[in-house]
């Protein structure tokens, strides 16, 4: 009876690990999940190192590793897979939940201000170019005059809106630098909703 080992959303080297104990106790075959591309090659090269047979299956958002034996007895505490366990490569997991650009400034970085807002409106544009629109944007304090009238961004802004992004401005800095009535793009937010959509995001990008 073959062995599960769910690895998925694990960083190496705990999906190695945990299919390596899965041998020691239980032995072949054992059947691994993982999520991420070198978490794979670790496993496979593993198998390799210790004389077994790995079928490996893509399913979607996984791949499934079988092992199984090779008609010959392995060892998983083998000089082999003692070398491999202490070189093994990192590797990341995958990014869980929602991507979210927050723009707390008319300007990128610190210094100069013409530049600092010309590397902005780069950035939005840039944003616009991605393979994949992020899943909310985020305009509070200074980051509120990017989505008026009359900002050079709400083009670009109004590109990703189209695209699927949520495009958020808080309303209370609207209202503090006059603008409430000028929003020309997305929707008026408060503060519960910025905090709430940080801190369900997946990942959160600040430039």
């Amino acid at each position: 009876m073959e062995v599960l080992v769910d690895a998925r959303g694990k960083a190496c080297p705990l999906p190695v690990i945990e299919t390596r104990n899965a041998l020691r106790e239980h032995g072949a075959p054992v059947v691994t999940l993982v999520d991420n591309d070198i978490a794979r090659q670790n496993v496979e090269k593993m198998a390799r190192q210790m004389g077994l047979n790995a079928a490996t299956q893509q399913e979607e958002g996984c791949w499934r590793i079988t092992l199984t034996a090779a008609g010959q007895s392995f060892d998983p505490d083998s000089q082999e897979v003692e070398d491999l366990m202490e070189n093994i490569p990192p590797c990341t997991v995958p990014v869980q939940g929602p991507t979210v650009v927050v723009l707390s400034s008319d300007q990128m970085g610190m210094g100069d201000e013409v530049l600092g807002r010309a590397l902005m409106k780069g950035f939005v544009y840039a944003l616009t170019q991605l393979d994949e629109a992020p899943d909310t944007v985020l305009l509070y304090n200074g980051g509120a005059k990017l989505s008026v009238e009359g900002a050079e961004t709400v083009a670009d802004l109004k590109t990703l809106e189209e695209a699927g992004a949520e495009i958020l401005t808080c309303g209370t800095c609207l209202n503090h630098y006059g603008l409430t009535e000028r929003l020309a793009v997305g929707s008026v937010t408060n503060m519960y909703v910025i905090a709430e959509t940080m801190a369900k995001a997946g990942k959160v990008i600040r430039p």
